[in-house]
């Protein structure tokens, strides 16, 4: 036996943990390969505490990190959500189609509306779920293109300003075309001679020259006809005069209230031709100060003052 050799069952061998195929040449242990460290209980201990961590965190539910974590859960609210009633509502309309009607007829419809609803909705439940023949005018249903004015309970409005709620629902609500001007059908008509006095007091810019950058204007200068440039041109105070009911030939509240924003325009040179214009039989002294137009206007514009500005100009001359 050589000395590299060690008898079986020597306690050496035993105590060295390495098996006599894994010595070296010279009998140097070599670390098994392979054989994974189990190491030390406490390190098994804390590995198992992980792991039932990780196990405990997986269940539970995960806290609020900030504000606005959990903004879209439903929540009940803390008082109940008033809904609104319909009710039923009578409006009669003035109908009239040329190919059939000799004199325009009253025709009653019973339509379901709600609070916020207006009598252009009205008019439209009426034409879509009722009778399709209504003719009436309407563009932007928000008050700007003024192209649904019409008499309603027998004054002038547009329909998509006039809410239902402002009515007495316990009674019909009367509908028909604005006065004054040619019927076509139903709540349509010409608007031509309406018009015609618009284009005629020359509703435009008038200056000689041109300026390197802007026309320049103060602040007070602007606000001498701020009023009047908010005309949507809705025809409700023309038709609602009624010298222009009697007398076509009357320019109208509108063509005034538009000759009004260019005469006092600072950078406008052509004032004098529009007062000479308006300095007629038929231009502002036919005006009878009645402010039926001023109380039509759906843009709030202080149009009889309008009128009595461009009367004052007449005598005295434009003060800009």
């Amino acid at each position: 036996m050589s000395d590299n050799q060690l008898p079986q069952g020597d306690p050496k061998g035993q105590e060295s943990g390495v098996h006599p195929a894994q010595s070296g040449p010279t009998g140097a242990p070599t670390p098994m390969a392979d054989q994974p460290d189990m190491g030390s209980t406490d390190d098994q201990a804390s590995a198992h505490q992980v792991a039932e961590a990780a196990a405990q965190s997986s269940t539970s539910p995960k806290p609020v990190e900030n504000e606005y974590d959990g903004a879209d859960r439903e929540v009940e609210p803390s008082e109940p959500i008033d809904v609104p009633q319909s009710f039923n509502v009578t409006v009669i309309v003035r109908r009239y189609d040329p190919e059939v009607d000799e004199e325009p007829r009253w025709v009653d419809y019973d339509v379901q509306m709600y609070p916020t609803e207006r009598i252009l909705d009205a008019l439209h439940r009426i034409k879509w779920d009722i009778d399709p023949s209504l003719a009436f005018r309407r563009s932007c249903a928000h008050g700007v293109c003024g192209s649904d004015a019409m008499r309603i309970n027998g004054k002038n409005r547009l329909a998509c300003k006039a809410l239902v709620k402002d009515f007495d629902i316990s009674k019909p609500i009367y509908v028909e075309a604005i006065k004054g001007l040619p019927l076509e059908k139903d709540l349509i008509v010409n608007m031509e001679p309406f018009f015609d006095s618009f284009r005629e007091i020359q509703p435009f810019l008038q200056a000689t020259g041109k300026p390197e950058k802007e026309r320049h204007q103060t602040i007070a200068q602007r606000e001498r006809f701020d009023d009047t440039t908010k005309c949507i041109l809705c025809a409700a105070c023309t038709t609602s005069c009624p010298v222009f009911w009697t007398d076509g030939q009357y320019f109208g509240p509108a063509a005034i209230v538009n000759a009004h924003r260019f005469i006092f325009d600072s950078r406008d040179e052509g004032s004098q031709v529009r007062l000479d214009i308006l300095n007629d039989k038929e231009g502002v002294w036919r005006c009878r100060t009645t402010f039926n137009c001023t109380d039509a206007c759906p843009r709030g514009i202080q149009v009889t003052k309008a009128i009595a500005e461009v009367k004052q100009a007449m005598m005295t001359g434009v003060r800009l």
